[in-house]
């Protein structure tokens, strides 16, 4: 899981930093990890390293484990030598992915399980007691007051057509699960959770954060800003933003700054692109594009516990 890649690249940063061979540092971990399914992947990783091949393409196979970041933060630190500070800036950069997702998990689960058990509350109410009472209540029909009437209606309905009701709502389910899947579908889901009411605030703080962070961490990596936007278009999670990230390269490539096609799309508030401005013309994108990331950590976390209290 995410949770043991972060902890095997800190682990690799820190012996790569001790001055170990790639070949030897990859034995030593591979043969001290305890989920056997990545163990077997180290060691493969291992016997590809000791035949020559660069570690980058060594994990460019397992694209399941390692992400096309992953890879290209590992490429640029072999090409330019200094693969243990890029492990440590990949190690940081995952940890903190790790902790953000955690702290939004941990906020959100209490919230999530008491909505779940009010609606499975509910929906025994109406489908199995409120049937076994309406019988009690018949002699008094005539003079329940509408709302009564029609919840009444409403269980009596749905305790004699509940089989095809869970029926069409499994089927439902899995319809837009396997639309989803599409790529229209994946595009219309991304585009509906940037629109949502509240919540929609949260998802867009959070892409754009990831994106800062990314393309900082990419940047101080020693990577190109036209690579890192390209890398950056496929890890940012959101097909809508990832789109505009696209023309943003594209622009870019024709001899615009980053922040000039950033302004015109309207990405990021104002502030924020006066920031990524003045560290180009400083020399310091890396280190704006890392507070930028703050910035939108900072806001989607206050929106978050926003919407628990809610």
């Amino acid at each position: 899981n995410r949770k043991e890649i972060t902890a095997f690249t800190r682990e690799m940063a820190a012996v790569l930093g001790a001055a170990i061979p790639i070949p030897l540092a990859l034995e030593s971990l591979g043969a001290e990890e305890e989920n056997p399914a990545l163990r077997a992947v180290v060691v493969q990783i291992s016997e590809s390293v000791r035949k020559g091949v660069a570690m980058s393409a060594a994990l460019e196979e397992q694209p399941r484990l390692f992400s096309k970041l992953y890879v290209s933060m590992v490429r640029v630190g072999e090409e330019a030598g200094v693969l243990p500070q890029v492990m440590t800036d990949l190690a940081a950069l995952l940890e903190h992915e790790d902790e953000v997702r955690g702290e939004v998990v941990a906020a959100v689960s209490y919230p999530v399980f008491v909505l779940g058990f009010g609606l499975f509350t509910v929906t025994i109410l109406l489908t199995v007691v409120l049937p076994q009472l309406s019988s009690m209540l018949q002699e008094m029909l005539q003079v329940l007051p509408l709302p009564t009437l029609i919840l009444l209606k409403i269980s009596g309905g749905l305790h004699r057509h509940w089989p095809w009701l869970l029926l069409g709502l499994v089927g439902l389910i899995a319809g837009l699960r396997w639309y989803g899947r599409t790529p229209p579908g994946a595009l219309a889901w991304d585009r509906a959770k940037l629109r949502l009411p509240l919540i929609g605030s949260v998802f867009h703080a959070a892409a754009l954060s990831r994106f800062a962070r990314t393309l900082g961490t990419l940047v101080k990596s020693g990577v190109t800003l036209l690579p890192a936007l390209k890398i950056v278009e496929h890890t940012i999670g959101n097909l809508v933003l990832a789109r505009l990230i696209a023309r943003v390269a594209d622009e870019t490539r024709g001899g615009d700054s980053l922040a000039t096609p950033l302004r015109k799309l309207g990405i990021f508030p104002r502030t924020v692109i006066q920031m990524i401005n003045v560290g180009e013309e400083t020399g310091r994108l890396d280190e704006m594009l890392l507070k930028v990331a703050d910035i939108e950590e900072r806001q989607m976390r206050a929106r978050t516990k926003t919407l628990v209290s809610l």
